[in-house]
């Protein structure tokens, strides 16, 4: 259930996802901030050529996802410490995840596909030495989502599942941006990432990768988009100077009302920003704005709720 204060524009979502799932969502845009400069799609070469897997092991909570959402799950035979969803994947083992793959575990496994960052130089190199065929996953924008969604269907024998899960997601984005075309797009402010109760530590969406990209399907303006890389580590300064009209917060761990009035009332700090002058600042407590999976289209749904909530009254 989704309930928005009148008072402080509070959104709050109910949640059973745990905060490992935003732990690592920050440390993935944060080691990418700056790095990857434009999306580009995984790199699956010869995946034509190669038989169908039948002991996977994902390092990505996304893909892992993904896979079972294609009906792969039971060719899944582990899974990344930050997995939590769907809850098949609490059963499996935990190999490590970014910064701490367990290369000693997931040999252990005998896996004949391991999904792998594009940034794991040191374990792809390990992985290759062995012999272990790999999918190489690059962390970027929406449109990315449904493209490893199609090329890991071919890979792991499930194209048909992939085409139908492209096309829900698709059909979904397409209904989000109907209702918003022609309303007003409001500068905003995405925050995925603060110190708790200040407003220090704040990292915030740039003009690249899949927030970005939500963000703006939502109808709304992205205040860093000319900003081209992933995150943005934003200064109260910085963010006086681009007087966003709406901040909005992603969190993936459940809030109280309280902790969330605590929260937006950090703001007030900042009294000539539109957005806290108007009390339109929302924290949205749902994994699935924060996970580039087969779920991201439900979370920009909630991102454009939040901004436009009377596109969505019928």
């Amino acid at each position: 259930m989704i309930t928005i204060s009148n008072t402080m524009f509070t959104k709050t979502t109910k949640s059973t996802k745990n905060r490992l799932v935003g732990l690592s969502f920050f440390v993935i845009l944060v080691v990418f901030a700056g790095i990857v400069t434009r999306p580009s799609a995984p790199d699956t070469a010869d995946v034509d050529a190669q038989p169908a897997p039948t002991r996977i092991i994902s390092l990505i909570p996304a893909v892992s996802e993904m896979l079972f959402a294609i009906g792969a799950g039971p060719q899944v035979v582990a899974v990344s410490s930050f997995d939590d969803y769907p809850p098949e994947v609490l059963k499996l083992p935990r190999v490590g995840a970014l910064l701490d793959p367990d290369l000693e575990r997931i040999l252990s496994l005998r896996p004949d596909l391991v999904i792998v960052y594009d940034s794991q130089v040191d374990l792809r190199r390990q992985l290759e030495r062995a012999t272990i065929p790999m999918f190489v996953y690059k962390h970027a924008g929406l449109g990315d989502v449904t493209a490893t969604i199609r090329q890991l269907g071919t890979r792991v024998g499930r194209d048909e599942d992939a085409g139908v899960v492209i096309r829900r997601i698709d059909g979904k984005l397409a209904d989000i941006r109907t209702r918003v075309a022609g309303r007003p797009r409001p500068r905003t402010l995405l925050v995925f990432g603060r110190d708790a109760l200040t407003l220090r530590g704040i990292y915030a969406s740039g003009g690249l990768g899949f927030l970005h990209d939500m963000l703006s399907a939502a109808g709304a303006d992205n205040v860093f988009a000319d900003v081209k890389q992933q995150s943005v580590q934003a200064t109260s300064e910085l963010i006086l100077a681009r007087r966003p009209e709406v901040i909005l917060e992603l969190r993936s761990g459940d809030m109280t009302a309280e902790q969330q009035r605590r929260e937006v009332a950090v703001w007030q700090v900042l009294p000539s920003v539109p957005a806290v002058r108007t009390g339109r600042i929302a924290i949205i407590t749902d994994p699935r704005t924060v996970v580039p999976g087969p779920r991201v289209a439900e979370g920009t749904e909630l991102i454009a709720r939040t901004v436009h909530p009377e596109a969505f009254v019928k």
